[in-house]
């Protein structure tokens, strides 16, 4: 089956369209990557979006207006990537939606809410649509978060040692195949990846003593230039949220531009740079700390945290250098980083089709594994595969040289 997986994370600059072939080999699901397509969203819907997040108030009008905009952006890009990348022949769309809230209180998820009506983009395909896969985990006690792993089990399961998978986007999560004792995998949001970087990238005297040319930091640039501030590093080093057990999660209701301008104001003005090296040296020093009690044997990064060669390289030094836990990338196993998230919500489209779980209870703190998501028909009717008896146990990624990556505005 062909599958495109639709996602656009907490940093909210793109969808990612990522199209698979999923085929199922005894108990391994083998996935082919057929490509990539990333659209940018346009700057009004990126500007109204960013409005009217927390913790900014917002209407209802301004919610259903976003929820169909984003919906048809998200059509468009399923259109693209079944005649890009599918030659028209994909048979299930998974969308992740755009996540605008995440409803946490005491460390309990109680809701949780992606937009993007499913209904546009079954009407411009045709084909059936899977989404809102985050409420069902949080209906069964979950955390909701993060859902890529039980992808990540899959993919992970028999490499050796203590394998820890890690996501770099607005926010950090990690998903550790094993405890290194025998017991079962954990997964949790270690806080902010770009979150914080990018907000004090866009605060508007930063945007203005910079130009106006910088929405993130790009290749790392601003952080190379800064130096870090060990008082401020303590004083965000001290958030509650890094101490609490997993699972657990964390989103921009958090960590936002009014919670980095509530830590600086105990300072003096800083230059932009050194705030965005505090704030860099914060995420690789909050990731590690979040593995290393777990005896992780090897981290594998994605998301576009990676492209951040300074991020990546105080990552490896918090890991402990050339001596410690080696860093690397999904591209090195096969499953590009830029691409992981969209193609993790194709797999779990694939197995809500087959009527399979999509979540590790120990993962999410799920008092079960659940069916993720609801599914919208495509064109003439409901046409899904026969129900499977038992989940695949493993994840293979079969790479056939022929996948794709476009960037597109």
């Amino acid at each position: 089956m062909r599958v495109i997986g639709l996602m656009s994370g907490t940093s909210y600059d793109a969808i990612d369209a990522a199209a698979a072939e999923l085929v199922l080999d005894g108990d391994t699901l083998v996935l082919t990557p057929l490509g990539l397509i990333s659209t940018a969203y346009d700057d009004d819907l990126r500007a109204a979006l960013a409005g009217a997040l927390p913790p900014a108030a917002t209407d209802l009008a301004t919610a259903c207006r976003l929820d169909t905009r984003i919906g048809q952006a998200f059509a468009a890009a399923a259109v693209r990537a079944d005649l890009e990348l599918c030659d028209g022949r994909a048979g299930l769309i998974a969308s992740h939606g755009q996540t605008v809230y995440h409803w946490t209180e005491a460390g309990r998820v109680h809701g949780t809410l992606q937009i993007g009506e499913p209904a546009w983009i079954a009407e411009a395909t045709g084909r059936p649509v899977v989404s809102g896969f985050r409420t069902r985990d949080v209906a069964a006690g979950g955390q909701g978060a993060p859902l890529v792993s039980v992808v990540d089990v899959m993919w992970l399961r028999g490499r050796p040692g203590v394998p820890v998978a890690l996501n770099l986007g607005g926010i950090g999560n990690v998903t550790v195949a094993s405890d290194g004792a025998g017991g079962g995998p954990l997964a949790f949001d270690t806080g902010p990846g770009n979150a914080l970087i990018d907000a004090a990238v866009q605060e508007p005297a930063a945007r203005e003593a910079l130009g106006g040319a910088y929405s993130m930091d790009v290749d790392g640039a601003l952080a190379a230039r800064g130096r870090v501030r060990p008082p401020l590093l303590r004083r965000l080093l001290d958030e509650p949220y890094y101490a609490r057990p997993a699972p657990k999660t964390t989103g921009k209701e958090l960590f936002h531009l009014p919670y980095l301008r509530a830590a600086l104001g105990a300072f003096g003005p800083l230059p932009v740079e050194d705030v965005v090296a505090t704030l860099t040296r914060l995420t690789a020093r909050t990731v590690a700390d979040a593995v290393r009690p777990f005896g992780a044997t090897e981290v594998i990064a994605s998301g576009g945290g990676t492209r951040n060669p300074v991020l990546m390289e105080w990552l490896r030094e918090e890991l402990g250098g050339g001596g410690g836990v080696p860093l690397r990338t999904s591209d090195e196993l096969g499953l590009p980083s830029d691409a992981k998230e969209a193609y993790a919500f194709a797999v779990l489209g694939w197995l809500t089709a087959h009527g399979l779980p999509g979540t590790v209870p120990s993962c999410t703190g799920a008092r079960r594994a659940s069916v993720l998501g609801s599914v919208t028909p495509g064109g003439p009717g409901l046409r899904l595969p026969e129900p499977l008896m038992s989940a695949p146990g493993r994840l293979t990624i079969h790479a056939n040289g022929n996948s794709r990556l476009f960037t597109a505005r």
